[in-house]
C-alpha cells in the first residue's frame, strides 16, 4: 500500500458517484485506497460506501477546488462531464485519462474522426448539415435509409433515430451525426488498461447483447475467431497508445458478417460490460483502474473462468430470489432507492 509524505493513505477523487464509482471504491478498499466521490446527486451509490464524498453541483467552484486538493488525483466513471470542470479542477489536482480522451469520447464526429486517422475502421458517418445533404449522402452510401445520433449525450438508445431518405429530419437536439447501419454479425467490447509507465493490459473480447438499446448480457470469452480476438485487442491497444491513456478505455465494436472488425464507440472509463470481471477475472476493471491512475503495476486480466452477466433493468431488481443461494452465482443490487424503466438498477455474474 502505496502512502504520502505524511503517511496518510493515497486517496482517489471519482467524479460521478454511479455504481461504477461504487464498484471502483469498493476495489480501491481492498487495496488499501480510498476513493472520494463528487456528484450532484445526494443518491449516488457510491456515497453509500465511501467515508467522504462531495455533493455538489459541476460549476460549484469552490467545491470542486476543495475537493481536488483533498485527493492525490482525480478519474472518472462516466464521460459526460462539463469541460468546464475538468478546467477548475486541473489547476489543482491531476486528471486521469486526460482532457484529450474525454473531449474526444464526448463528441461522436470527433470520436469516429479520431478512430479512422489512428488507422481504426469504422462504419461510414457524415456529420448532417441538412437534409438535402443527407439524401446526397445516402445516394453515395447506396442506400436509402440510416442511423442519426445527437453528436453529445446520448446513451443506451437515447438521442438516436432512424432515418430513411426523403422524411423529415428527427427532431434530435444539437449537432447530428449520420452513421450508415452495419450487417454485423455480433457486438464486442475490449476493455484496455495503460499506465505512466507505459504497460498495456487488455481484457478478452467479450460478447454482449442488448435489449431496447440497453446492455442485457454479457459472454466472456466472446465465441469469436482468434483472429477477430486478435484484430479487437490490437484496435484497443492502438487507441490507448495513441491517446497516452493512463486509466482504463473500453472500445465497442461490430464483428461484421464478413469478419472485419468496426469501431463504433470509445467509452473512457470501466465498462458495463466488464462487471463479470469481479468474479470472473483475476483482476477486476474496477482495481485495474485504480491501479492505472495510481501508476501502480497492472493485474493480470486472465479469465478464471467463463462468465455470463445480466444486467437487472427497471423492475428486473424485484425479482432476484432466483439468483440467491445458486453456486457460482453473485448478485449486485446498486441500491438505488427509485425504480424506473429503463434504469440500471443491479447486475448478475454467473461462472460457468
Amino acid at each position: 500500500m502505496e502512502r504520502n509524505a505524511d503517511g496518510k493513505i493515497k486517496k482517489i477523487g471519482m467524479l460521478g458517484g454511479g455504481q461504477l464509482g461504487m464498484m471502483a471504491a469498493e476495489a480501491a478498499k481492498k487495496l488499501g485506497y480510498e476513493v472520494i466521490p463528487y456528484d450532484p446527486n445526494p443518491n449516488s451509490p457510491a456515497f453509500k460506501v465511501c467515508q467522504d464524498c462531495v455533493c455538489a453541483e459541476w460549476d460549484d467552484e469552490d467545491a470542486l477546488r476543495i475537493f481536488a486538493k483533498s485527493v492525490d488525483v482525480v478519474t472518472y466513471e462516466f464521460e459526460n462531464i462539463p469541460m468546464e470542470t475538468i478546467d477548475i479542477l486541473s489547476k489543482f489536482s491531476i486528471i486521469w485519462p486526460d482532457k484529450m480522451l474525454l473531449q474526444i469520447a464526448q463528441h461522436r464526429v470527433l470520436e469516429k474522426t479520431y478512430l479512422n486517422t489512428n488507422g481504426i475502421k469504422t462504419t461510414d458517418f457524415v456529420k448532417v448539415q441538412n437534409k438535402e445533404q443527407l439524401n446526397d449522402t445516402l445516394e453515395q452510401w447506396g442506400t436509402d435509409q440510416c442511423i442519426i445520433k445527437t453528436c453529445r449525450m446520448g446513451y443506451d438508445g437515447k438521442g438516436q433515430a432512424v432515418y430513411k431518405k426523403g422524411e423529415d429530419l428527427p427532431k434530435l437536439k444539437g449537432e447530428l451525426i449520420a452513421e450508415k447501419f452495419v450487417d454485423f454479425d455480433c457486438e464486442i467490447s475490449v476493455i484496455v488498461a495503460r499506465c505512466q509507465s507505459g504497460e498495456v493490459k487488455s481484457y478478452p473480447p467479450f460478447l454482449n447483447e442488448h435489449k431496447n438499446h440497453i446492455l442485457h448480457k454479457t459472454t466472456a470469452p466472446a465465441p469469436i475467431d482468434k483472429d477477430i480476438e486478435n484484430k479487437a485487442i490490437e484496435c484497443a491497444e492502438r487507441l490507448a497508445e495513441s491517446v497516452g491513456l493512463v486509466g482504463v478505455l473500453t472500445l465497442e465494436m461490430f464483428v461484421t458478417k464478413d469478419g472485419d472488425v468496426l469501431a463504433n464507440e470509445i467509452a473512457p472509463r470501466p465498462h458495463n460490460s466488464g462487471h463479470l470481471t469481479i468474479e470472473a477475472c483475476e483482476t477486476s476493471q474496477f482495481e485495474q483502474q485504480i491501479r492505472a491512475v495510481l501508476d501502480l503495476p497492472l493485474g493480470e486480466t486472465t479469465l478464471r473462468s467463463p462468465a455470463t452477466m445480466l444486467n437487472l433493468i427497471g423492475d428486473d431488481i424485484k425479482d432476484t430470489a432466483q439468483y440467491k443461494d445458486k453456486p457460482k452465482t453473485y448478485l449486485h443490487n446498486y441500491g438505488k432507492p427509485e425504480v424506473k424503466e429503463g434504469r440500471k438498477m443491479g447486475h448478475v455474474t454467473i461462472l460457468s
